[in-house]
């Protein structure tokens, strides 16, 4: 499925957001918003009844997404022949301290999404995507670097899984009290939380005369790390 094809994904118990339904959303636009914000996620799955969770860093193209790891990994030798699985990104974006202890919550983005993790064996597809798992969070960084090696290449596999349903859940609202709380003479606030980036630091044994590409600037001093990860996701999709 192409992105665009369809304005929301599918809606299902499996995705339904059970508790507080005004913060569940389902359209793509916003759930591909929180996905790309970000560069960490979490793969849940079930092995032999045993359920794991593996953190790992993915991609989206359209509607799919992708992860990669070790071709040893246990997550990826059991996902090889299609296993159900259910991905989730979290942002914490701020802490709420209310006046009862019942009303501290936070405000977050979140998502989970649910679909079927196949092995990528196709070698052109494999290479390509080893190529996007660097370019689409660093734009066009792959054409400067060595190539990677057979046996590089060999001992990284590639997951892939077309999301068949999705649901994101935000808050985005601070304090929030009972209104007869609001007379109380409790302080309360909310606690803005942001990754931002630091200076870049470059590798002591550069060699002189080497310097930092013009394509990182996205990746600079005192910016937001999902700010540069979205910037890159578009760039990214510019490209394919």
């Amino acid at each position: 499925m192409s992105e665009g094809a369809a304005t929301s994904y599918p809606l299902s118990a499996r995705n339904r957001v059970k508790r507080r339904h005004d913060r569940g959303f389902y359209d793509q636009a916003t759930v591909h918003a929180v996905l790309d914000a970000s560069m960490l996620c979490h793969v849940a799955y079930v092995v032999d009844g045993q359920p794991y969770c593996t953190p790992t860093f993915f991609w989206r193209e359209g509607t799919t997404l992708y992860w990669h790891g070790s071709s040893a990994s246990r997550m990826l030798e059991s996902q090889a022949a299609g296993l159900k699985v259910c991905l989730t990104v979290a942002h914490l974006d701020s802490l709420v301290l209310a006046r009862c202890g019942f009303n501290h919550s936070a405000d977050y983005r979140a998502v989970m999404a649910f679909g079927t993790a196949r092995l990528v064996t196709d070698g052109q597809q494999k290479e390509r995507a080893l190529v996007a798992m660097v370019d689409r969070f660093f734009p066009d960084r792959t054409a400067g670097l060595r190539a990677s090696t057979a046996q590089e290449i060999k001992a990284t596999s590639v997951i892939a899984m077309e999301i068949e349903q999705a649901s994101a859940k935000i808050r985005a609202k601070g304090v929030a009290d009972d209104e007869e709380d609001y007379e109380l003479p409790i302080y309360a606030e909310r606690i803005p939380v942001r990754t931002v980036l630091g200076a870049p630091e470059a590798c002591p044994r550069l060699r002189n005369g080497v310097a930092r590409p013009a394509s990182l600037q996205g990746y600079s001093e005192g910016r937001l790390l999902e700010d540069a990860l979205t910037g890159a996701q578009r760039h990214y999709s510019r490209q394919e």
